[in-house]
């Protein structure tokens, strides 16, 4: 059954089913092997597409690995208004060869604990979060992953996901914030078309489920 997709996107396909193994050679591949730093690869979809899912199986595969949710980067920043801190503050550095112990501006404002970290000799760091890849600072990114999901069924698991983990409120509370990051998510995706720039596209998700181990790829759509 083909995905319902927003206008505009452009459906991948033919789908095949390949092991996570293949898929981590083939963005490695792309990503290369730069002296020095990290290779960055960007894993960018929808909210609750089955980024994180993914980003797990590029750091199992690579031991010396580390991964900045944009999430972390957009805590308290206006909708999709954060780009400037990736990539000045992350990826620049890291590029340079630096070790990361970062503290965005709002965590320092509002009292946030922590810090995003990439240790010194990562082999490979993922950015992995809806907006993960912006046309803006491209030059900066090894490779791009795009999942590509059924935008009801998106909708319907990251109102699931909220409830269930308590975020954003009731049921009635999280869908309001639902249909608000999603007219926003449109407007941002529409303007920076992120598949366009990635590598592999992988089925976030698959009509049926996938054998264990495996995940559904589909060449680069433009």
């Amino acid at each position: 059954m083909p995905l319902t997709l927003p206008p505009g996107e452009p459906a991948a396909g033919p789908w095949r089913a390949v092991p996570v193994s293949e898929l981590v050679d083939l963005v490695l591949a792309t990503a290369g092997s730069p002296s020095g730093r990290p290779r960055i690869v960007a894993v960018d979809g929808r909210g609750a597409s089955g980024k994180s899912t993914l980003a797990g199986a590029l750091l199992e595969a690579v031991p010396r690995s580390a991964i900045v949710h944009t999430d972390d980067l957009a805590w308290h920043e206006p909708l999709f208004a954060w780009g400037h801190l990736l990539a000045d503050d992350v990826l620049r550095p890291v590029r340079d060869g630096h070790a990361l112990d970062y503290r965005p501006p709002q965590w320092e404002a509002r009292g946030r604990e922590g810090s995003i970290v990439v240790p010194a000799g990562t082999e490979l760091l993922v950015i992995e979060g809806t907006g993960a890849s912006h046309r803006e600072h491209s030059e900066l990114i090894d490779a791009t992953v795009w999942v590509q999901s059924d935008f009801a069924l998106a909708e319907e698991r990251g109102i699931a996901r909220d409830v269930a983990q308590g975020v954003n409120g009731d049921w009635a509370e999280a869908s309001a914030f639902w249909h608000d990051w999603m007219a926003a998510e449109l407007e941002f995706f529409t303007e920076q078309r992120p598949w366009e720039r990635a590598c592999v596209v992988v089925n976030g998700t698959p009509a049926a489920p996938s054998a264990p181990g495996t995940v559904q790829i589909a060449p680069p759509v433009r």
